[in-house]
């Protein structure tokens, strides 16, 4: 089982240098964020699938949904929730 760390303070993010954050949404255990190109970014607590990635694995590191890029969708807006994250997206 891989461990997350779960930190109560707030933390510097280690994305791709190129990229910039247009928006951010934090669930009970996992956060998303949108890039100004339209990527989405997750990360933490995957055991309900809430991270996007066809999978129930957490991780400590940023990870683009690539499900959205090979469907061609551009990633608006994020919102989660406890177990959950919900994506507006553009064709």
């Amino acid at each position: 089982a891989a461990f997350i760390s779960i930190q109560a303070f707030p933390a510097l993010l280690d994305l791709p240098q190129d990229l910039e954050v247009s928006a951010v949404s934090c669930g009970s255990r996992h956060t998303a964020v949108v890039t100004r190109g339209g990527e989405l970014y997750t990360w933490g607590w995957g055991k309900y699938g809430q991270l996007g990635h066809g999978n129930n694995t957490s991780s400590d590191q940023a990870c683009r949904v690539e499900h959205l890029v090979a469907k061609g969708l551009r990633a608006e807006e994020v919102v989660c929730g406890p177990w959950t994250t919900y994506v507006r997206v553009l064709e």
